[in-house]
């Protein structure tokens, strides 16, 4: 993992929180100091001396004052002492508090002193996460830079499967090293783009393609993991945002444009996965075409080439195209390699059903402006991320 770090874990209380113990021990494994929070249900599910034989460290529950008689608030001298702050698991009650800056335990009134990266991992019923309440909390979270650890979609406490299921600990170790600055990419900023764009003919209506956003959200996640700040420009899709990233929803892609340009010029990598309309219908309609009215005639505009323009924006950071091709997949490549002005283009053959849109696997050929060309046989879109980030860090860091 990262270098040796002391983290601060709250525990509350939730079905999920007999994972924690595990959590303190792999941290505990990595090298890391641990020392722990226990909210007051969350000793019904987790005891406190199971946690401290675990990190070798008292465990905190309500203090206020040192033990010692020194008359040090105990609140203020965690928050000192942790360099990452990490909740797991978090109920949609703590999330709720952290997000208004509540602060009536020891816990939150810690999250509140505490200056350093923060890491969530939700855990709750898939109705809780769903809620309106729970996603405005969350988004709130989001926007002030607190770094999540899922949640997954899996078994849940009530026999059901949905999206919920805490993250595994091995997961939130990771998030864990990346809010404290840890991996090869600390310090570097990556741009992503992903999903489709929607071009509206109508209200209802809009031109646009099958991109699902997995393989430029893998990416954007895989970035994060490599400890970069990393920012995901998203098209219309249905993903959660990986842990650590912050998040630019867009619809069109003259709204891609402006986001990505807003951002590339503090980039060092842009990458370029998502799949961008050609064309917009040059006039959207108001309302919505009646057939009763007879076949409308749609004229066509075209749309900006984002990954053309960006050279000029982002002279020195490393430019990622993607190409879907259904034909001539190496000359098609070759030719927007060139024409775009990338260092690299990744090009996949979407006429394949086990690796075109949607799929959860990816098969990949990687051209570069310098080198031959890279294959990359079928894999999961995750693993194929980690073997692209791969051949974009050597680049970078050259």
């Amino acid at each position: 993992m990262s270098r040796p770090l002391r983290v601060l874990l709250g525990i509350s209380g939730g079905i999920a929180a007999y994972k924690s113990a595990e959590l303190v021990r792999l941290l505990r494994k990595g090298g890391h100091e641990v020392r722990c929070a226990l909210t007051r249900s969350a000793v019904s599910f987790v005891t406190p001396l199971t946690l401290e034989v675990l990190s070798g460290q008292r465990v905190y529950q309500e203090e206020y004052l040192a033990a010692t008689g020194s008359g040090e608030e105990e609140h203020i001298t965690a928050a000192a002492w942790g360099e990452v702050l990490c909740v797991a698991p978090a109920t949609t009650h703590v999330l709720a508090r952290l997000a208004l800056g509540l602060g009536d335990d020891f816990l939150t009134t810690t999250a509140l002193a505490f200056a350093g990266p923060l890491v969530v991992a939700p855990a709750m019923h898939s109705e809780m996460w769903r809620k309106e309440a729970t996603q405005q909390h969350v988004e709130t979270l989001r926007r002030r830079g607190v770094w999540f650890a899922g949640p997954v979609e899996g078994p849940l406490a009530s026999g059901e499967v949905g999206m919920g299921r805490m993250a595994e600990p091995e997961e939130i170790a990771r998030v864990i090293a990346a809010a404290a600055g840890g991996g090869p990419l600390a310090g570097r900023t990556v741009l992503v783009t992903a999903g489709p764009t929607h071009e509206p003919v109508d209200p209802v209506r809009f031109l646009g393609n099958r991109s699902s956003g997995r393989m430029g959200f893998a990416l954007a996640a895989e970035a994060a993991r490599r400890g970069a700040r990393t920012i995901l420009v998203a098209g219309p899709v249905e993903l959660a945002a990986p842990p650590g990233v912050i998040r630019i929803d867009v619809t069109t892609a003259r709204e891609m444009e402006r986001a990505v340009h807003e951002h590339a010029a503090e980039a060092d990598l842009i990458v370029m996965a998502a799949a961008v309309a050609d064309f917009r219908p040059r006039q959207a309609a108001e309302r919505k075409i009646k057939k009763e009215q007879g076949l409308p005639a749609i004229e066509l505009a075209e749309n900006p080439d984002i990954l053309a323009g960006l050279r000029a924006v982002a002279p020195r950071a490393v430019l990622v195209g993607f190409a879907a091709e259904t034909h001539d997949l190496e000359r098609n490549a070759r030719t927007k390699l060139e024409r775009k002005g990338a260092d690299f283009l990744v090009a996949n053959d979407v006429s394949r059903s086990d690796i075109a849109f949607g799929s959860g696997d990816n098969e990949v050929t990687v051209y570069r402006r310098e080198g031959e060309p890279v294959f990359l046989s079928r894999r999961p879109k995750s693993e194929l991320a980690a073997s692209l980030f791969d051949l974009f860090a050597a680049r970078l860091f050259r």
